[in-house]
């Protein structure tokens, strides 16, 4: 079942423009990355085709779609699920990448782990019911007054704030990346199918030469 990305991506010959070129129509075959999968409308807004998945440690896309799906090459179709264009940034670091970046934003550690500020603690009142949620952003010495419907008083609590740390915060960004949907596997034919046919050239659309080829007008030949 190997479906290799780039080798459903169709060619494109563009102008050389290498200092080597042979001569002013030289041309050099390069894959054209406009022409990108996507996945239907009707799928991609679909929860009933999709499985929430919560990466692990160090794994890579290649890593989960061999899990998944037995195939290391469908690493595209990870990304594509999640609508993930750039893997550097929107895909989780690994553990020693995470703590070079840390180190290069903030020079040290323990500049890391200073308070950047402070967010509130879940308060119920005497019935078990949340009258305050948790992570509100509030001031160190924050305090909340509420009514408590089951002693039927006023109430006050304080000592209700946490520091959050820059740490925390780079942390719980990373964390995020960590929950994707991944498609299930009975779907994979019906992906298939649409990437044949959104991929090929259509015959007739400008600079056709094939299904796999189009070719760059070189404007130097007419000047």
């Amino acid at each position: 079942m190997s479906k290799p990305y780039f080798r459903q991506v169709p060619n494109f010959e563009y102008v050389n423009r290498n200092a080597d070129r042979k001569s002013l129509s030289d041309y050099v075959t390069v894959k054209n990355l406009f022409r990108r999968a996507k996945l239907r409308e009707d799928i991609f807004n679909d929860l009933s085709y999709f499985t929430k998945y919560n990466i692990i440690g160090d794994d890579r896309p290649d890593n989960i779609a061999y899990e998944l799906y037995n195939d290391p090459t469908l690493d595209w179709l990870i990304l594509l699920a999640n609508n993930i264009v750039n893997v550097q940034s929107e895909w989780p670091m690994t553990q020693d990448a995470f703590f070079k970046y840390i180190d290069s934003k903030y020079s040290s550690l323990d500049k890391a782990y200073e308070t950047s500020h402070y967010e509130t603690i879940e308060v119920k009142n005497s019935l078990g019911e949340v009258v305050l949620p948790a992570g509100l952003t509030v001031d160190r010495n924050y305090q909340f007054y509420y009514y408590d419907r089951g002693l039927k008083i006023d109430a006050i609590a304080s000592n209700i704030t946490a520091p959050v740390t820059y740490y925390d915060l780079e942390y719980k960004k990373e964390d995020n990346k960590r929950n994707i949907f991944v498609l299930k596997s009975k779907y994979l034919s019906v992906v298939f199918n649409d990437l044949e046919s959104i991929m090929p050239y259509k015959k007739g659309s400008d600079q056709y030469v094939n299904e796999t080829l189009k070719t760059a007008d070189n404007i130097r030949l007419y000047n």
